[in-house]
């Protein structure tokens, strides 16, 4: 639907208003003028009639036609009317302009019929004699009428011209008088019509959310009041958004600070909100999540019987859900019921917690608890053993128990052995990370010498060859000791898994400040699974092989901790087959 401007519904109404205004007036001054000549003329003529009628009597009884026709000739040349003897039969017996001869009867005049009734007839038509417009009055001459009528007349060819002219000017008044209530009517309505117009650009730039923006009140006190308004408006406006802009930013930043990842859903399971820790966890950006249902985002059972649950019965869901994404993740996840501002359900609310470093934790503890144990009962078990049969004296043979004593020794060393470990494990997790400023700068050629000559003879027993490369000069600053076990303890696990006859290579290498030390062994290498958790205590990949190639399963466990105290970092890559490279990072 097309809308016209104010402007344009204002304007034709005032100009529509004044031109039926001018012509009315126009039209009605030109009737008044004429019913004015009109009047005038009459009385004019009425007044002739009075003068006549004495010069015209004597002439009638008896009557003379020639001297009445020759008076009125006469006295038509003195005078600016037509004057007209009819007898009672409606013949003309004489006319002050025309031929008598060319004269019809006028008995049927309506001015004549007027007359003869005693009335003073009037009548304006064209006359067909002298080919004028004329103004007929007739009065009777006699009583009733009997010696006949006296009609006079007058032409209206100079009123009708008076009349034109006075039209014309009116005409043209009028036509000034449109001209400037034109010019007068668009000036109105613009006026009207500008203040509605900024006042609509204002509510637009108000819409677009140009709060700042204010109205200038007009001149008129309704505008002047819906301005005001508006600009009441526009200030509560600006106030409530930023009310409702500063909520959503704290409520914004308490989400986006929150370790917890939350997520809204709708009745349907659409996915309404969710902060970043959320879309971290599920491994996706916000932005592709919002909208999607649950099931599109999540594959877990669990986690879907909950939301149901939750939707449909209002409960509160608590558990704990795995996740196969890159890697296992575990959430702790809780689902409640989402309640709008007068306590309706609509939707629910999924908070979850990343929980896998903590139930990981939780095992390596259980682990942990159950290794230690294993660890030191099978040694506990076998001394036990070996005292109750030396202690009850079942054993005669001096040599026997002789023998008796040595693996009860070589259990009490393993013992001692395993003690000492945890306890420098645990120094190793007390300390934390060294200070730098108390380090000294160790040659890391002369480190792995040494190493190496510490762990000769188990290589020699194997028939293993040891191979170190490194650059003269290369320094770091670190604990001698401590780094010292850390590479013996990698150099001789390189060595138990290694197959007798076979090669470990042990490199070193500068980089952008960074040393690298290289451990390559030709062993039976280690499955991808068990990389994640080979640096755990008591972790075993072949509990039985590692038993048989000794051990407490606390090295590597301690080679992490003394590379962590340094800042350093020790990381491992192997192949089933192909032998493992374990690797530490050392900055400088």
């Amino acid at each position: 639907m097309m809308r016209r401007r104010l402007v344009w519904q204002i304007y034709p109404s005032f100009l529509i208003l004044v031109l039926v205004a001018v012509i009315a007036t126009g039209w009605y001054a030109t009737h008044a003028m004429r019913l004015l000549y009109m009047t005038q003329i009459r009385q004019e003529l009425l007044h002739q009639t009075t003068l006549l009628i004495p010069q015209l009597q004597p002439l009638l009884a008896p009557l003379q036609p020639e001297a009445l026709d020759k008076l009125c000739k006469r006295l038509g040349r003195d005078l600016p009317s037509r004057i007209t003897v009819v007898l009672p039969d409606g013949s003309v017996v004489a006319d002050s302009e025309a031929d008598l001869a060319m004269v019809e009867n006028h008995g049927s005049r309506a001015e004549i019929i007027q007359a003869r009734e005693g009335q003073v007839g009037t009548a304006v038509r064209f006359s067909d004699t002298i080919r004028r417009h004329m103004m007929y009055l007739a009065v009777p001459l006699g009583q009733g009428g009997q010696k006949g009528t006296l009609r006079v007349a007058i032409a209206l060819t100079a009123i009708e011209e008076q009349l034109r002219a006075l039209q014309l000017r009116i005409a043209a008044g009028g036509l000034v008088i449109v001209v400037l209530s034109s010019l007068v009517s668009l000036w109105i309505s613009r006026r009207i019509s500008r203040p509605i117009e900024q006042m609509r650009r204002g509510a637009s730039l108000f819409a677009a959310g140009e709060l700042t923006h204010r109205l200038v009140p007009p001149d008129t006190a309704e505008l002047a009041g819906l301005a005001n308004a508006l600009n009441l408006m526009a200030g509560e406006l600006a106030q409530r958004i930023q009310s409702v802009v500063r909520q959503r930013n704290e409520t914004e930043a308490v989400l986006a600070s929150m370790v917890e990842g939350v997520v809204a859903l709708d009745p349907r399971e659409r996915i309404l909100h969710l902060n970043e820790a959320a879309a971290r966890l599920l491994d996706a950006a916000p932005e592709a999540l919002q909208g999607r249902t649950i099931q599109e985002v999540v594959r877990n059972r669990e986690l879907h019987r909950m939301v149901r649950e939750t939707l449909s019965r209002g409960e509160t869901g608590d558990r704990d859900i795995t996740l196969h994404q890159a890697s296992e993740r575990v959430l702790s996840t809780r689902c409640t019921p989402l309640l709008d501002a007068v306590g309706q359900r609509m939707g629910a609310l999924l908070v979850m917690n990343d929980v896998t470093q903590l139930r990981r934790l939780e095992t390596m503890r259980s682990d942990f608890a159950a290794n230690v144990s294993h660890e030191i009962k099978t040694p506990l078990t076998a001394i036990q053993g070996f005292v109750e049969t030396l202690a009850q004296g079942s054993v005669d043979d001096p040599k026997e128990a002789q023998r008796f004593l040595e693996i009860i020794q070589k259990h009490v060393q393993r013992l001692v052995v395993i003690i000492d470990d945890l306890m420098q494990l645990a120094c190793l997790e007390r300390g934390g990370q060294m200070d730098r400023a108390q380090l000294r700068a160790i040659d890391i050629k002369a480190l792995l010498s040494t190493a190496v000559q510490l762990c000769q003879p188990q290589a020699e027993e194997k028939q293993i060859a040891v191979e170190v490369t490194c650059p003269e000069g290369l320094v770091a600053r670190m604990d001698g000791p401590l780094m010292e076990q850390a590479v013996v303890n990698l150099l001789d696990n390189a060595i138990k898994y290694s197959p007798g006859n076979s090669r470990v290579t042990v490199w070193a290498e500068a980089s952008e400040r960074q040393i690298r030390i290289y451990f390559k062994d030709q062993g039976i290498g280690i499955a991808r699974k068990h990389l994640p958790r080979l640096f755990e205590r008591f972790y075993r990949v072949d509990k039985a092989r590692s038993r048989r190639v000794g051990g407490t399963g606390l090295g590597l466990a301690i080679v992490k901790h003394i590379v962590q105290a340094h800042g350093a970092q020790v990381a491992v890559e192997s192949e089933q087959g192909q032998g493992s490279v374990f690797t530490i990072t050392i900055p400088v």
